[in-house]
This record gives structure tokens, sequence and C-alpha cells, in this order.
């Protein structure tokens, strides 16, 4: 007798419970940490496993927030993420490799018109059902990029040696993801 396939379940991001941060050094001295606020996205898993089949997010790139207003208007304009032509940043995983305890995701990731493959480092967090009845699960994953290569390259040089905004950008994700009733346990 066939076996039925079974149907993948679905995970939405939760915006209040999910953070996007990242950090870059400023000055040469110290790093500034900032967020985007406004995202959505989704993690597939199969039935039964806790290791991501696939991820994909999209970012609203004038929800980011550096906690200054004055920086914050500099990096939409048109030095650094010029929201008003380029609005979303893009990731999509193409390639999920490891256990649900230390697993890469390789994917492309678009910035500012441009996308280039990175690699993310994850872990799964654990799950739980809320309240309310809702199935959720959490995970935490990092990497780094270089700004330049996503066509992100204003700065300007310091006196006394180096730049004002480094060229590594270390990216953060806290996620916490709740199951979509429709797409099963």
């Amino acid at each position: 007798m066939p076996t039925q396939l079974q149907q993948k379940t679905i995970y939405a991001l939760d915006r209040t419970h999910t953070t996007v941060e990242f950090v870059v050094r400023h000055l040469m001295i110290t790093k500034v940490r900032g967020r985007f606020a406004a995202f959505n996205g989704q993690i597939e898993l199969a039935p039964g496993s806790d290791l991501p089949e696939t991820i994909t997010a999209t970012i609203d790139a004038g929800s980011i927030d550096t906690g200054e207003a004055q920086r914050d208007g500099h990096l939409r304009s048109a030095d650094f993420f010029e929201v008003e032509k380029y609005p979303e940043l893009m990731f999509e995983s193409e390639r999920i490799d490891g256990t649900p305890e230390q697993f890469t995701v390789d994917g492309k990731l678009t910035i500012h018109g441009v996308t280039r493959d990175v690699k993310l480092s994850g872990s799964f967090e654990g799950r739980a059902t809320d309240p309310w009845g809702g199935v959720r699960v959490g995970y935490a994953a990092h990497g780094t990029i270089n700004r330049k290569d996503f066509d992100l390259t204003w700065n300007t040089a310091l006196e006394t040696g180096g730049v004002v905004v480094g060229d590594e950008v270390r990216i953060e994700l806290n996620v916490e993801a709740v199951l979509d009733p429709a797409s099963g346990r």
C-alpha cells in the first residue's frame, strides 16, 4: 500500500518575539548595534523534525533602528540602504545541513538590489505550546557579511587612520515562530 506524503509544517515568524539585529564597528573603537523592526518570514519543517528545510524572510529596510534618529535617517538615505528605491531586504535558504543543535544555512541575501550568497550558523532553541494553544519554535542564527559586497560603500576616512564605519557586519537572529494551523502538526 503506498504511503501518503506527510504535509510540511510551516511556522510564521512572530515579530513581537523575534529580533533581526546587526553589529558594525564605528570609528574603529566600538561597535554599534541596530535592528530591523518590520519583517515577515517563515520556516518550513518536515513532520517530526526540528531542522528547518527552508527559511524565507522579507525585511522592511525602512524599519532600521539603531537608537539614534539622525543615524537611522542617514542609513535610509542613498548613502546606504536607499530605501525609496530598495524598500526590502530578502533572504531565501538554498541548503540547510547539520543537526537541530548545530546547523548551517546557505542562502541568498538581497540588500540594496544586490544578491549574494551567505552562510549562517544556527541552532534549535526549543518548542512550546503557548497559553492559547499555539505551537511555537525557537531558533538562533548568526553570520557575517561584508557590506561592500552589497554596494553599501559610503565611508569617511579618519584623521588618525581608519574609517567611520567598518566593512564587516555581524547578523544576529533570535527567532520565535508560530505554527500555521493549516499546515498541520
